[in-house]
């Protein structure tokens, strides 16, 4: 995940910035690319919640697994009102940073709302994370980590 995000800094939801290196580091790491404005991203979003509640603080240890969000809201503003409105705690893409143009590119993101899983590399894991977690819930996060090459006692 360095790699994607080198000499980045994120956000996260109360605003601090984030050292991606740090936050990211030996996780499996969900791309979502969504926007407030968006209906189907707003009725995905508390699903998203609730998976990475339970991966984080129902479990023990944690699950490795870590959000950023990348928005196509129209304002830096209405990304922060989505943000707080129904996010969960995880980490974004500063609003003006223009690297967001070319993460859409790269995963190749033609739809919102759109959860692409990748592993450290930034290489994907699978761009089909919303509808596996829809249809799976919490087991396709251990398929994701057997595929994501991250060295961790975690059972579920």
């Amino acid at each position: 995940m360095v790699d994607v995000f080198s000499g980045r800094l994120l956000v996260s939801k109360d605003g601090r910035s984030v050292d991606p290196e740090e936050a990211l580091q030996n996780k499996v790491v969900g791309l979502y690319f969504s926007a407030g404005w968006c209906s189907p991203c707003r009725d995905f979003t508390p699903v998203l919640c609730d998976f990475y509640t339970e991966l984080l603080e129902e479990t023990q240890p944690p699950a490795p697994f870590e959000v950023v969000f990348i928005s196509s809201d129209h304002s830096a503003e209405e990304m922060a009102g989505y943000m707080h409105a129904m996010h969960g705690d995880w980490l974004a893409l500063p609003f003006h940073d223009p690297y967001k143009h070319e993460l859409k590119k790269k995963y190749n993101i033609t739809a919102i709302p759109k959860l692409v899983i990748v592993k450290q590399t930034g290489e994907v894991i699978t761009d089909k994370g919303r509808k596996q977690i829809r249809d799976k819930g919490l087991s396709c996060f251990r398929n994701w980590l057997e595929s994501a090459d991250i060295f961790q006692n975690f059972s579920s």
